[in-house]
């Protein structure tokens, strides 16, 4: 589990079909051979590592799935390790888990933020709301404002300069993981389990909706 708060930035060395490769610093500080490492918010499993080189683990599938697919010799990408117990909450609940890929329609400069449109899967948009969270690359951030297919957000320097968005430009690729907690609040309204098993609750959407919800 992550927080969305982005440790460093680390430079692809390379991208096989099993194996990534990363060169970072400040993760290599109580890394420990099989510790999840968030990159660009997919959660990965550190294979091996020595002299600031890591190596993890990757299936065909995630790179299918994700914004790995496409990184290349030199690209940048974000790091964060797993969460403890004793550390800070500074983001929200991020699993790792990918959703979709996204992609970003605008960039625009707003007093002293970045105001960033990212154009996403219409399925995907359900659990996307007005001042709730979502994870952009692995980076916990604050939804401003939304459509039916795109959401933005603003982004302030420190945000741009620490992360990877620094990079981006229109039409670039990103992660989306949305609030798992908005996930499983859909899962406990629509369905319920009795003794022939689970089936779908009479609670819908509509339902909601027409008793004010």
């Amino acid at each position: 589990m992550f927080t969305g708060i982005v440790e460093e930035i680390g430079t692809v060395k390379s991208v096989q079909s099993k194996v990534i490769t990363i060169e970072a610093s400040k993760i290599f500080d109580d890394l420990h051979l099989g510790d999840s490492v968030a990159v660009n918010g997919t959660c990965l499993t550190v294979s091996s590592f020595d002299n600031k080189i890591f190596n993890a683990d990757v299936t065909q599938e995630t790179l299918n799935r994700t914004n790995l697919g496409s990184l290349k010799n030199g690209s940048k990408v974000n790091l964060e390790r797993a969460m403890t117990l004793s550390g800070r909450f500074g983001g929200h609940i991020v699993s790792g888990h990918i959703d979709g890929v996204g992609s970003i329609k605008s960039m625009k400069k707003d007093d002293n933020a970045i105001i960033l449109t990212i154009e996403v899967p219409k399925h995907l948009m359900k659990y996307i709301v007005e001042k709730g969270s979502v994870a952009v690359d692995g980076i916990s951030l604050t939804v401003a404002s939304l459509t039916d297919n795109s959401f933005s957000i603003a982004v302030i320097p420190h945000t741009l300069k620490e992360t990877v968005l620094y990079y981006k430009k229109e039409g670039d690729k990103v992660n989306i993981e949305n609030d798992v907690i908005g996930k499983y609040v859909e899962r406990l309204l629509t369905f319920k389990e009795d003794n022939n098993g689970s089936k779908k609750s009479n609670i819908t959407m509509e339902f909601l909706l027409k008793n004010g919800f």
